[in-house]
């Protein structure tokens, strides 16, 4: 429990009582000397100034990190091809104490290679003076090599205490309860991230307020705290109300966070590029993409020698923040043997896009030519469009009557291009194929209508996954064709596929749960599983009908041809079989040369001189027709010469006697 747990830092736990303290005693837990409690440090990244050039260009590609002891707290972006980048970047960082110094270090970033060191500074906190922005200039220094001349950072930096630095015991002792139970919740929340198909107990939480309790006393008598106007009745209540409180909380998050570990899904498709900068002596380009949201990257497949690819790509980011993220997108050429070349770059600001909607963005190229087009759906893990089953309830009465208002008759001409609702609720899946080595799939869903991409939860291990999810779309033709797809996840490689459904929209029943077979990829045949689904459809017949006449929504999504497993299982068994009869055929001839088994050696040795006497008598009769022939012959040609003088001599007579002066 968690009077074993040794607190990591002295520096996370409140103030306590105002003198040094002396911690002889038999307990194992650290408790803190002195904190003068905790500080948010704003920081402005403002630019940098004559960098150390770390590229054979004479340029570099610098980033900035951010660090307090040994943990990386901020990373700025990438300034591609400048010595003198302006990032004014914003970053909020909490300190627990002002002991430890800001590190600033400075990288090149080099694909697929270890970055270089540019340069590192340091800011000494306890300087700064309190709510008060202070501008910084650092000094950037190699340790290795103290004379050269590495640049500078400029900053902008504001500290500011969150807490006073005067409070009473008592306040003291609340926030130590208040910091030991945030400990619990997320010690629970852990757990309950790894076993995501249980229930959270109130005993788990309620247990652990009782080693909370006896560590909070064994502490203050060791301390010799004085407490006064603290009653102990009091003050276990006080706790157990915490935590039956945080058991709520979680109860009540849990339901939203279910096997989820992200907060939403960003479905980036990466359509083409546009009259993009030529990089090559021949006028053209080999473009590739790489984008970028957090530690999350992908690289688009190359284009070769074309300045308007085509990609047709698609790539999926877990968003960890609510407040959305910067997707970071960059252009490169690709050369064979040296390094590629850099055509442009641009950004995606996800909290500026609306969720639950696909959106088509045309992004031009910054310190660059050309623009990249792109299909941009965010995807929240717990709204009305992607929820639980036991948060949505189907048979709402109002919202389905607003549902049907909308598409009724009377509102036709009313925004023509929403032709209907459709409501998709993905249940479960029996008896899927196992994609892993440990015979179990890490299966999840994709839900597609046209160029709107939804998915589900992954649920880790399992053949059988119950996903209860309910997905919603805006129906734009309703000669659409709903696309239901599983997939296994791999986190190192791309997905596996294991099966699929395709569902007519006009072919729906409403309301009504049914299990589909999951086919392959070609919809050819049927592959290992099924799937629930319960599918809804409401639509404006008048406006269907008038969509009939305007041209299919072209589909920009294409799924690039990959390795399958089956298939090259497949060839490498049949490859092994023939290679096999090669290994026992050679075994066999060498065993009759072996005289291994003497009557098998001679059977085979008989066989084999009959064979050779049969060539043998076919190669004489070969030589006898050719012979026979070759006399035959000779005479003929003899009498077609003698023919041949006599006809000339006649010939000869005839024209003498036609004509005597001859």
């Amino acid at each position: 429990m968690l009077d074993s747990c040794k607190l990591k830092s002295a520096c996370n736990l409140p103030v306590i009582y105002n003198k040094k303290i002396n911690t002889t005693g038999t307990s194992n837990a650290d408790v803190p000397l002195s904190d003068p409690g905790m500080y948010q440090l704003d920081i402005t990244l403002k630019r940098g100034q004559s960098l150390a050039a770390r590229d054979r260009g004479g340029t570099s590609d610098p980033y900035v990190k951010f660090k307090i002891g040994r943990k990386e707290v901020f990373r700025s972006k990438i300034i591609h091809k400048n010595l003198n980048p302006v990032w004014e970047e914003k970053a909020c960082i909490l300190v627990g104490h002002l002991r430890e110094p800001l590190y600033i270090k400075v990288f090149d970033y080099d694909f697929g290679l270890q970055d270089d060191f540019m340069g590192s500074a340091f800011l000494d906190l306890t300087q700064l003076e309190l709510n008060r922005p202070t501008d910084v200039t650092l000094t950037l220094k190699d340790p290795h090599y103290p004379d050269h001349d590495l640049g500078i950072i400029l900053l902008s930096v504001v500290l500011t205490p969150k807490e006073g630095e005067h409070r009473d015991v008592q306040s003291s002792i609340h926030s130590f309860l208040h910091w030991r139970i945030c400990e619990i919740k997320t010690m629970l929340m852990r757990k309950s991230w790894k076993r995501s198909s249980k229930e959270l107990s109130e005993n788990e939480v309620v247990g652990s307020y009782v080693s909370v309790k006896s560590f909070f006393w064994r502490t203050c008598s060791r301390l010799a705290l004085p407490v006064p106007g603290f009653c102990r009745a009091g003050l276990q209540s006080a706790c157990y109300q915490n935590a039956r409180f945080q058991t709520q909380s979680l109860r009540l998050s849990d339901v939203h966070r279910k096997s989820h570990l992200w907060r939403g899904i960003v479905s980036i498709t990466l359509i083409e590029g546009r009259d993009l900068k030529a990089m090559d002596s021949n006028g053209l380009s080999d473009p590739y993409v790489k984008f970028r949201l957090g530690h999350q990257k992908y690289k688009s497949k190359i284009m070769p020698k074309t300045l308007n690819p085509q990609w047709r790509e698609q790539f999926d980011f877990h968003l960890y923040e609510e407040r959305g993220g910067i997707i970071d997108i960059t252009a490169w050429d690709k050369d064979a043997g040296k390094r590629d070349d850099f055509i442009g770059r641009c950004q995606v600001d996800l909290s500026a896009l609306s969720r639950e909607q696909t959106h088509k963005l045309e992004l031009q190229l910054e310190e660059g030519e050309g623009h990249l087009v792109l299909l941009v759906t965010l995807t929240a893990s717990a709204t009305v469009s992607i929820s639980d089953l036991s948060i949505n309830s189907p048979e709402d009465q109002k919202e389905r009557e607003e549902i049907l208002k909308r598409y009724s008759p009377l509102r036709i001409f009313h925004n023509l291009k929403d032709v209907g609702f459709l409501q998709v609720k993905v249940i479960r899946a029996e008896g899927l194929m196992a994609a892993d080595v440990t015979g179990k799939s890490d299966p999840f869903c994709v839900v597609e209508l046209n160029n709107d991409r939804l998915l589900t939860h992954t649920v880790y291990k399992n053949l059988n996954p119950e996903w209860n999810k309910v997905f919603t779309f805006n129906i734009k033709d309703i000669h659409s064709v709903l696309e239901v797809t599983v997939y296994d996840e791999d986190r190192d490689r791309s997905a596996d596929f294991l099966g699929k459904v395709a569902i007519p929209l006009l072919s729906i029943q409403n309301g009504e749960q049914k299990a589909y077979v999951l086919k392959n990829k070609q919809l050819t045949g049927p592959t290992k599983g099924v799937i629930y689904l319960e599918i809804d459809v409401i639509f404006n017949a008048v406006k269907a009908s008038l969509r009939t006449l305007i041209p299919k929504e072209q589909k920009y999504i294409e799924e690039e041809n990959r390795l399958s497993k089956q298939l090259l299982l497949r060839n490498f068994i049949r490859m092994k079989r023939c290679v096999m009869v090669l290994v026992n055929a050679a075994y066999y001839v060498n065993s009759c040369f072996d005289w291994d088994s003497p009557p098998r050696s001679l059977a085979a040795f008989v066989v084999v001189e009959d064979m050779l006497e049969d060539e043998e008598e076919e190669d004489d009769k070969d030589d006898k027709f050719r012979h026979a022939s070759h006399g035959v012959a000779y005479p003929c040609n003899r009498i077609q010469l003698q023919y041949q003088e006599a006809r000339d001599r006649i010939q000869v007579f005839l024209r003498k006697g036609m004509n005597p002066n001859v």
